[in-house]
């Protein structure tokens, strides 16, 4: 039998009022109709739910179930469209995104702290990797969102949102001549070995650190590459090279690193960290990106 939200509704004004006039005016419609409406359901049910006696209407224990039941069906009716309501309007569901590692430790963590304290019903899940990786699981819809800092063009399907700019710090051995300046120009590391990101896992940055060197009037001399920043952090704290990387690497506690400023106000010498999202994204991924918007440093 299918159990109408009306007619469940009916049973229970019904079995709360013990009066067929009072529960049909609670209901704005008439008795009779009211009355059919119990019979049909009782012949469906194949069970007596209601005790008609002269002046007298009382549920019969298997009324008292079904009354139980009838409740417990609307409630779950309810819960059904409210949670579809919540996840249609973003406020409930589960956000893939995805980051490369080193924005974990500062961008990350506020975007968190912020959905848990004004979307708890997101639930977020985090996927760490290279930022051409992270581009491809976007377009592929394997990811919902990506945290990247290499602001190249993205694909038609995509669209980036810039929510901060980082300058570029020159990192230095603790050993090195210059590693206690306040700040120093590109050209004073003109005769230094260097360590500079490959072109493939982050082109834009690689290509930024090369341009800005050409500007400053030198074409540095690469001693090594690295996949990521991680990889580069490692050749400056042996001591083998200097590099160029974003400021906010400055809060990572590696020891035998010096972060030194850069003088100059070279467009190379800034990289922008972006959060990338498909051209469908759903409400819940728009959510996510205004909360980045409201919580990113001026």
């Amino acid at each position: 039998m299918d159990f109408t939200q009306r007619l469940l509704e009916q049973f229970l004004v019904l079995a709360e009022e013990k009066h067929f006039g009072r529960a049909a005016e609670r209901l704005s419609m008439s008795q009779p109709p009211l009355s059919q409406a119990m019979q049909r359901l009782e012949r469906g049910l194949g069970a007596t739910l209601l005790d008609r006696r002269p002046g007298d209407l009382r549920l019969t224990p298997a009324g008292a179930a079904f009354a139980v039941e009838a409740r417990r069906l609307l409630d779950a009716r309810s819960a059904v469209v409210e949670r579809v309501r919540r996840v249609a309007q973003g406020l409930e569901g589960v956000v893939r995104v995805g980051y490369v590692s080193i924005l974990s430790h500062r961008h990350l963590p506020r975007l968190l702290r912020a959905a848990a304290e004004e979307l708890p019903g997101l639930r977020i899940h985090l996927h760490q990797d290279s930022t051409a990786t992270l581009v491809e699981m976007l377009r592929s819809g394997t990811l919902d969102l990506a945290f990247i800092r290499d602001p190249l063009p993205v694909a038609d399907e995509l669209v980036a949102h810039d929510f901060a700019v980082e300058h570029i710090v020159a990192a230095l051995p603790h050993e090195h001549r210059l590693a206690g300046s306040d700040s120093l120009a590109l050209e004073d590391l003109c005769d230094d070995d260097f360590v500079l990101l490959s072109g493939t896992a982050l082109p834009g940055l690689a290509l930024q650190a090369r341009l800005a060197c050409r500007e400053a009037g030198f074409t540095p001399r690469c001693r090594a590459d690295a996949d990521d920043l991680t990889g580069l952090l490692g050749y400056v704290a042996a001591g083998l090279c200097v590099s160029l990387m974003p400021e906010d690497l400055r809060d990572f506690p590696v020891p035998g690193i010096a972060f030194v400023p850069l003088r100059g106000s070279s467009p190379y010498l800034r990289t922008t960290v972006a959060a990338v999202r498909r051209a469908d994204a759903d409400a819940a991924v728009h959510r996510l990106l205004d909360l980045v918007a409201r919580h990113s440093r001026p």
